[in-house]
């Protein structure tokens, strides 16, 4: 029993202990959450303990409030491209102040519904909107968005460097809050409203109000007061005299913003929208006069781009602007713009000139005259198609770019309309030139070879290529292969495209400043664009040789030589722009009439795109007079002044190669030995592309001479006929040699001809050659030789028997032996000289006789000429003479035939 009873308490305990092990893990597992949640209030401690501490420090050294800084703009300093002369532009020195007793409460809410709602309520820091920038700054990356104050604005205007680290952030904070401390919220408001940049010099918004209405701040409308307080998030941008468009549309923004915060209703709303933000403007005349200077145009351009860079950016800031601008060069274009170089007071020009290597924008020629408050800036206006000019960029390009054509792919200019309709396509001059280069298509600015290289390129590989150059056509059909865009383009993007190609296929954005530096003078903000390779290296100088062409003199058909400077490399296009049908008739135009004229071009050191037309396209340029130059005048005389003679040429690369094509071949083939100079052209290839056939479209088989040649003569006559094979196009050249003279008769298409100049004792030698273009065939000659009538023979003397020996000239005596070496062997002769050939030998030696008189006997081996007509001559007489074709002799053979037994 006691075991069994054992066992039991045993049991009892042993459940026991499983219940204290089973409390045990519950225990355990309740405490390692507590740790956790220990720990994290730990770990926030420690980071709220730090974040304290590290805010602390930095608000610490930030710096301390100053009443002239909090109170006053600073204004921007700006540098030119040397980095140390100083460009004269901007100042608040003229500013409106206004009291904060004096703005008006309408004013007040356009700007709190705008900038911060919330402004009378916070210490300076609004931490809701900070939370939403938190979450913002969380989820987009740190600095995407801020949570400025109206307060935390005033401080970073006047004392902060605008850089997005906590550093800036905490001191703006801590300062905000200080700023809080010792100024009312009146007095802060008073000094945003006084101190912000509203456009150009304009500071303040009492100054906008009287520069932009013509009243005081106190007098204006609902509408007003909305359009000046959506102003400063870009001053330029908005500035209703310039961009009435964009003004309107942020004024409707502004005023929606009032509605949302209970600032007005919803009727007055709508009613200040329907109201044209053109329509309480000031008047023209009634405007300040707005900066103005032979810098003016450009420096608005640098106040644009830095908007554009970063909104925390502002130009009251106290800034170091570093720009791109070269003063002298500037100088250049403005004297041009002011020059007689113009036909007529009314028409206008406009250019850029951009660095070719480094795409910094050097100086602009915005209008003739820069000045006035309503002013145009034609170089930066996208108002215009450029014409021609975008044949290098969206046609032959990527041509090369991505089909490896090379410059002398064959194009054919012939008649051709639109694959998508059956509008005809014309040249400038209503022709069609037929089969040609790429490179003479481009030079002579020929339409159709153009719009049938995009076509083979396809829109999609042109749109790629040019977007690579920062330009955007929008949608690419076939007219666009010669200017005809849904978008257009101004003279900065067209001057930055075409830099591209002078600098190996590197594109850099132009632009006009280049670093920012801050008010400690101590942080830079780099802010030029990357280079980014945008083609081939082949591409680019394969383009610019063609466009040297495009400016070469010494080439016919060449459409923009007025544009050369001598002794300066320079590439560049021409482009004109056409009427519609329409339009001529709208404006009563002729068909000379063109609404723009363009010349772009670069060498190693600058790229110029110009712009030429009028203000309106009621009135044309003609393109049948010296009109259609002014683009081309106005670079040329730019060119020439900023250009230095260490500009340099551009430099063929590694992977380009020439070489000799036979123009027309497709594809195309070598010039052979026997293409027409006329038809040969030095190409440029991208290395491994250069084609390997030989041209045999003039290569052909040797022509044959002409066969059966006989001369009969007849008199002082002699007729020669021949006889040929059947051979088209083939002539035949006559000609006549004599005493060592030669000449050519004639060349006639017939197999006959009589000369009629025969002369006694003379020899001539005719031959007839076949001809055909640049091939001659061998001669077939014949000689004909004219003898004298013969003379009755003397009877030879006998000489005394007393007589000594014979003169050195007469055969030696029968029993004497001529001398060894002189004597030939009996019955021999041993001369080699050349007889006239008239009278063959009949037996005798190879001596140097004249060979009138023929030996009676004898066996001599008188050497003869192979001639291939019938000599005329006198026969042998007795003996065994060898004269060669027998009365065929042409003066080589019958030499000096003395003979042993020439006596009887």
């Amino acid at each position: 029993m006691s075991e069994k009873q054992m066992s039991r308490e045993q049991r009892r305990k042993a459940m026991e202990q499983q219940k204290k092990k089973g409390k045990k893990k519950k225990t355990s597992g309740g405490g390692w959450f507590k740790r956790i949640i220990l720990a994290i209030l730990i770990v926030g401690v420690i980071g709220l303990v730090f974040g304290i501490g590290l805010f602390t420090y930095y608000a610490s050294s930030a710096p301390e409030l100053d009443e002239e800084l909090l109170r006053d703009p600073i204004s921007p300093t700006f540098l030119a491209a040397d980095g140390e002369t100083e460009i004269p532009y901007m100042t608040g020195e003229d500013r409106e102040y206004v009291n904060y007793e004096d703005i008006p409460k309408l004013m007040e809410d356009a700007i709190l519904a705008t900038e911060d709602n919330r402004f009378y309520e916070h210490p300076g820091i609004d931490i809701i909107r900070l939370g939403g920038a938190v979450i913002a700054n969380v989820t987009d990356g740190f600095g995407s968005e801020g949570a400025s104050t109206i307060t935390q604005q005033v401080i970073k205007n006047s004392f902060l460097k605008n850089e997005k680290t906590i550093k800036r952030k905490a001191q703006e904070a801590y300062l905000a809050y200080q700023l809080e401390q010792e100024y009312t919220k009146e007095e802060i408001f008073e000094m945003y409203f006084n101190k912000i940049l509203m456009s150009g010099n304009t500071y303040g918004f009492g100054t906008a109000s009287e520069n932009f209405f013509g009243k005081h701040v106190s007098e204006l409308e609902l509408h007003e007061a909305a359009m000046l307080a959506g102003m400063p998030q870009s001053p330029n941008g908005y500035n209703p005299f310039n961009n009435p468009e964009r003004a309107e549309e942020r004024r409707n923004v502004v005023l929606r913003l009032m509605e949302q915060h209970g600032k007005i209703t919803t009727e007055e709303k709508e009613a200040a929208q329907a109201i044209p933000v053109t329509e309480t403007l000031l008047p023209e005349e009634q405007r300040p006069a707005p900066p103005s200077g032979e810098y003016t145009a450009f420096m608005e351009m640098v106040e644009n781009e830095i908007e554009a860079l970063d909104e925390d950016i502002a130009l009251d800031e106290g800034l170091t602007i570093y720009t791109t601008l070269e003063p002298n060069v500037q100088k250049a274009v403005n004297e041009t713009m002011a020059s007689n170089i113009f036909f007529n007071d009314e028409v206008e020009s406009a250019l850029t000139v951009v660095d070719t290597e480094t795409g910094a924008i050097r100086a602009v020629g915005a209008a003739r005259e820069y000045s006035g408050d309503v002013r145009r800036n034609y170089a930066t206006e996208r108002g215009r198609q450029i014409g021609s000019t975008i044949k290098p960029l969206i046609d032959y390009g990527p041509a090369i770019e991505y089909l490896n054509w090379s410059t002398g792919k064959t194009l054919v200019d012939e008649p051709y309309s639109y694959e998508d309709g059956d509008q005809e396509v014309r040249n400038f001059d209503g022709n069609f030139l037929g089969e040609m280069t790429m490179r003479e298509a481009l030079y002579r600015s020929r339409n159709i070879p153009a719009i049938k290289t995009l076509n083979e390129v396809g829109t999609k590989n042109a749109k790629e290529f040019t977007q690579k150059l920062g330009l955007d056509f929008g949608n690419i059909y076939e007219a666009a292969a010669i200017g005809a865009t849904d978008e257009y383009i101004n003279t900065v993007e067209l001057a930055g495209a075409y830099a591209a190609f002078g600098n190996k296929g590197i594109y850099t954005k132009p632009h006009t400043v280049t670093k920012i530096v801050f008010r400690d003078g101590t942080t830079e903000q780099v802010v030029a664009p990357d280079s980014v390779p945008a083609m081939k290296d082949s591409t680019a100088y394969m383009v610019t040789d063609m466009l040297r062409d495009v400016l070469n003199p010494n080439i016919s058909g060449a459409s923009g030589t007025t544009a050369a400077v001598n002794g300066i490399d320079i590439a560049g296009k021409t482009g004109t722009t056409n009427y519609s049908t329409a339009d001529l008739e709208k404006y009563g135009l002729d068909n000379s009439s063109a609404p723009d004229i363009w010349f772009a071009g670069y060498s190693p050191e600058y790229s110029i795109s110009v712009w030429s037309g009028y203000p309106s396209n009621e009135r044309a340029m003609d393109t049948a007079s010296n009109e259609r130059l002014l683009s081309q005048q106005i670079f040329k005389d730019v060119m020439s002044k900023i250009s230095s003679p260490e500009a340099g040429r551009f430099q063929q690369p590694e992977s380009v190669v020439e070489a000799t094509i036979e123009v027309g071949t497709e594809p195309l083939q070598l010039a052979s030995d026997f293409t027409p100079s006329d038809q040969k052209s030095t190409e440029l290839f991208v290395r491994g592309t250069v084609p390997e056939k030989v041209s045999e479209e003039f290569v052909q088989e040797d022509l044959d001479a002409p066969g059966g040649l006989n001369a009969s003569v007849v008199g002082s006559n002699v007729d020669l006929t021949w006889n040929y094979g059947d051979v088209e196009d083939v002539q035949f050249e006559v000609a006549v040699e004599a005493d060592g003279n030669r000449s050519v008769l004639t060349t006639t298409d017939d197999k006959s001809y009589t000369y009629e100049a025969l002369e006694e004792g003379r020899a001539y030698t005719f031959s007839v050659t076949a001809v055909k273009g640049d091939q001659r065939s061998d001669p077939a000659s014949v000689i004909v030789e004219v003898t004298p009538p013969e003379e009755p023979e003397e009877p030879e003397e006998t000489p005394p028997a007393d007589e000594e020996e014979p003169p050195e000239d007469e055969a030696p005596p029968e029993d004497e032996a001529p001398p060894e070496d002189d004597a030939p062997p009996e019955g021999e002769g041993n001369g080699e000289g050349e007889g006239d050939g008239e009278t063959p030998p009949a037996d005798g030696g190879d001596g140097e006789g004249d060979g009138e008189t023929p030996p009676e006997d004898g066996s001599g081996d008188g050497e003869n000429s192979n001639g291939e007509a019938n000599g005329a001559s006198v026969p042998p007489a007795d003996g065994n003479g060898n004269n060669g074709n027998g009365n065929n002799g042409n003066g080589n053979g019958n030499g000096n035939n003395e003979d042993e037994d020439s006596e009887e």
